[in-house]
C-alpha cells in the first residue's frame, strides 16, 4: 500500500523552508502532493504554472521521479486532500505561534474529514526564519533573497523585480 501525503501551501515563492519540510515528508510517505493554493481574490508573485515549475526544478535530483506531484487546489484543504488519495496533511511548524494555530486548523479539519491526519514537521535551524512573505518583502525593496531560497528561485524573483 502506497501512503500518500498533501501538502498545502502558497509557495509564492518556494523557499528553502518548504523544501526542508518537504524533504522531511519524503522521508515519512511514498508521495506527496505538494498543493498550491489558488485564491481569485488574491494577486500572487508569481503564476500557478511558474510556481510548480520552481517546485519540480527544486526536486531535481532530490526525489525519485514520480514521487511528488503538482497540483492546485481552491476549495477546503481536507476535501483537495481527500480527492487526491491522501491519508495525511502535511504542515510545517517554525515556533510557537505557528503551532497554536496549526493545532486550531488541525481540529477543525479532523472534524470535517477525521480520515486524514495532520502531520507537524518541525522546520530545521536554518530555515526557522524564513517566509514567503518576509522573502517578497525583502526583494521588493532590493534585498538579497539567495539565502532564503533555491538559487533558481532567487533568480526568477530577480526577473520579477530586477538585480538586487
Amino acid at each position: 500500500m502506497t501512503s500518500r501525503a498533501f501538502y498545502p501551501g502558497s509557495f509564492d515563492p518556494m523557499t528553502n523552508g518548504h523544501l526542508a519540510v518537504l524533504e522531511g515528508a519524503l522521508r515519512i510517505f511514498d508521495e506527496v502532493v505538494v498543493a498550491i493554493g489558488v485564491h481569485p481574490g488574491k494577486k500572487p508573485l508569481f503564476s500557478f504554472d511558474e510556481r510548480a515549475e520552481m517546485i519540480r526544478s527544486c526536486l531535481a535530483g532530490r526525489a525519485e521521479p514520480g514521487r511528488v506531484s503538482v497540483v492546485s487546489f481552491d476549495g477546503l484543504v481536507v476535501d483537495a486532500a481527500a480527492k487526491a488519495g491522501a491519508a495525511a496533511l502535511i504542515r510545517g511548524i517554525r515556533d510557537g505561534t505557528d503551532l497554536d494555530y496549526e493545532m486550531q486548523m488541525a481540529g477543525m479539519n479532523g472534524a470535517m474529514r477525521s480520515e486524514i491526519v495532520t502531520v507537524f514537521l518541525p522546520a530545521t535551524p536554518a530555515t526557522r526564519p524564513i517566509t514567503a512573505t518576509l522573502v517578497r518583502q525583502i526583494a521588493a525593496m532590493g534585498g538579497d533573497v539567495s539565502r532564503f531560497v533555491p538559487a533558481h528561485v532567487a533568480a526568477a524573483i530577480r526577473g520579477k523585480y530586477g538585480p538586487q
